[in-house]
């Protein structure tokens, strides 16, 4: 009888890459906050309870995932999974005047409860990044200066960001009176939360370059500033596409932010190219 065939080492580096990805999404805030962008997404018409259930369902195979890995339950997945229970429970149980009313400012609902909760991490000075950032860093560094400082800074601009979704969501719904706008429902809250991705990965390895080249072991940063901005051509692409599809703009306006975005992607990989870390 034949050996069973091993799995050769491209297979085995896929899963290696599988692996680690899923990791290091669990170990990262945005495995908290995916079921509340879910949420913001799938929410209309006829759909609150639906997305509530998609939220918590997320909510707790990320929290289950995370418990098979050896990843301790975060207090933002507690708080989504209270907050989804309760908005089933709604969904199922609630009038429909209501429900109509959860559907229209259900964005806003999610965004505003997010920025609540960061808030209050901040103001009881528990920023909640740092239970996440502690799933990646040795204990012996959980109480330094820099440590702290780091997940203030990330904290704060998230609570940023999700003020800001809320208030330009609340704008779309209250002043244009379209929850659905391509704009204020869709680009600008997507456009901010990017950002807010883009800093969570940058400032860590940033701060740190800097804290050490202050103690005099030189070492060069891992992303210049510049790689801040590496989502925006592909961001000004997919504006494109999706205006020009939806009918949101003119065909003219669509093919020029795709131009756009692939000049500016070129332009970027030209002036910022990947650096590597050094030490001295």
């Amino acid at each position: 009888m034949s050996e069973p065939e091993q799995p050769g080492a491209g297979e085995r580096d896929a899963t290696v890459q599988q692996t680690n990805f899923i990791d290091g999404f669990l170990r990262s805030p945005l495995s908290g906050i995916a079921p509340w962008v879910l949420m913001a997404i799938m929410s209309g018409p006829g759909r609150f309870g639906q997305s509530a259930a998609a939220s918590l369902t997320l909510t707790l195979i990320v929290m289950w995932a995370g418990s098979r890995r050896g990843i301790k339950v975060h207090s933002l997945e507690v708080f989504g999974a209270v907050v989804f229970a309760v908005f089933v429970g709604l969904g199922i149980f609630g009038s429909s005047a209501l429900i109509s009313t959860l559907e229209l400012w259900a964005g806003e609902i999610t965004n505003g409860a997010l920025a609540a909760y960061a808030l209050a991490t901040l103001v009881i000075r528990k920023p909640f990044t740092i239970a996440y950032a502690r799933d990646t860093v040795d204990p012996e560094h959980w109480n330094s200066p820099l440590f702290v400082r780091v997940n203030y800074i990330l904290t704060a601009v998230w609570a940023g960001a999700f003020v800001i979704n809320t208030l330009v969501g609340s704008f779309g719904d209250a002043v244009l009176h379209d929850g659905d706008n391509f704009w204020t429902g869709w680009i600008v809250q997507l456009a901010v939360t990017l950002a807010a991705v883009a800093i969570t990965d940058f400032y860590p390895g940033y701060a740190r370059a800097r804290f050490l080249a202050a103690r005099g072991e030189t070492v060069q940063s891992a992303a210049s500033f510049g790689h801040l901005l590496d989502w925006l051509p592909g961001f000004g692409i997919g504006i494109g596409v999706a205006g020009w599809v939806s009918d949101s703009f003119s065909a003219g306006v669509g093919i020029a932010l795709i131009a756009i975005g692939v000049v500016a992607g070129a332009a970027t990989r030209k002036l910022f190219p990947e650096e590597k870390e050094e030490t001295t």
